[in-house]
């Protein structure tokens, strides 16, 4: 078992799941992992992706910022200024 996870929440997922042990350790792994982004990995990361996407930078500031509100990382509320930096430095 992975130091990031206990046995109980393993066997609670388990039990609410009905997923073998070992899918379920994975699983836990694979949501952590995805959440477990800093706040400056989340924006490089999104903008890239939303760029890509053909979205601009007007359009991809706010939506950032609302995306963040939402994520389970303690994160500051951030300017668009602050998100630019964040970015391109």
């Amino acid at each position: 078992m992975s130091s990031w996870t206990s046995p109980e929440l393993v066997r609670h997922l388990v039990a609410s799941t009905g997923l073998p042990a070992s899918v379920a350790e994975r699983v836990l792994a694979d949501v952590i992992g995805y959440f477990g982004e800093t706040a400056e990995e989340y924006v490089r990361r999104r903008h890239t992706e939303l760029k890509r996407r053909g979205r601009r930078n007007p359009e991809i500031w706010p939506r950032l910022a609302a995306e963040m509100a939402g994520r389970p990382f303690t994160a500051p509320a951030l300017s668009e200024r602050q998100l630019r930096r964040i970015v391109y430095g």
